[in-house]
């Protein structure tokens, strides 16, 4: 087999790129395509002449290399993986004719099915930390913190609040109070779709963190609805200052504050 693909290199690679490129849909050019294929294809022929230990090694390293990309550039699993089963297609069209080949073939489909799921398996594991690197962006960038005032910071949620998420708030919202010197933090949960009794523990811990440096929350944005189902769950708030505004958070955090809004 290792013979074979040599002799017929040449047609072997030009229909492996054809189907690949096709399969690109214009995501990729096809001098790219061959590029990338020719060096797949050396790595192939020298892991099936068996004469060379390494080959192999070098070919997983390589086509674990074309699943990462592949996933980063937003190819679907199935056309990664068409990237290597195709070549068990092509050689199949030019031997399918010989009786003599069959034995041979046959061996190397399965080593070609080998390193296809071996790739299926690296695109997903690229997936799965590219999923996980987006997911922890989107929480990095729903969790700001923001000045209303000299010494007043506010944190507006918006989402679900879970431990993960709370302990970014709490993180987040201690370094802004001593970056700050802020002695108010007002904590808006407009955005809290439902308010729990777990939610409400974690709102607490945030609260009490914060009094631990010296300043005051706010918590501000408890729509009537919420507010009903905080009353018949019988979560208590304690001396915990609560608004059912941002503007009377606000409002209240400036008197606390020593300071008034008033007419010009």
């Amino acid at each position: 087999m290792a013979d074979f693909l040599r002799e017929n290199e040449a047609k072997l690679l030009d229909r492996w790129s054809e189907i690949v490129f096709a399969a690109a849909r214009g995501r990729a050019s096809a001098d790219e395509v061959r590029a990338e294929l020719a060096d797949l294809y050396g790595l192939v022929v020298r892991a099936v002449s068996g004469a060379d230990e390494l080959a192999m090694g070098e070919l997983r390293a390589a086509l674990a290399t074309l699943s990462r990309s592949r996933a980063r550039s937003g190819f679907s699993p199935s056309e990664t993986a068409l990237a290597v089963f195709s070549l068990k297609d092509t050689v199949y069209e030019f031997v399918a004719d010989t009786a003599a080949m069959v034995p041979e073939y046959l061996a190397f489909a399965r080593t070609v099915d080998d390193l296809g799921l071996s790739t299926f398996e690296t695109y997903a594991a690229a997936r799965e930390e590219i999923i996980k690197q987006q997911a922890e962006a989107m929480l990095e960038l729903s969790t700001p913190v923001v000045q209303l005032w000299d010494r007043i910071i506010a944190v507006p949620l918006v989402g679900t609040l879970d431990s993960a998420r709370t302990q970014l708030v709490m993180e987040k919202m201690l370094e802004a109070l001593v970056a700050n010197g802020a002695t108010h933090a007002v904590i808006d949960i407009t955005g809290v779709a439902t308010v729990d009794t777990e939610v409400a523990q974690h709102l607490l811990k945030t609260v009490m963190a914060a009094r631990l440096l010296g300043a005051q929350c706010i918590i501000c944005g408890i729509r009537p609805q919420i507010a009903h189902t905080i009353v018949s769950l019988g979560i208590e708030f304690g001396d915990i200052t609560t608004k059912a505004t941002l503007a009377g958070a606000l409002e209240h955090a400036l008197r606390g504050s020593g300071l008034k809004v008033g007419p010009a």
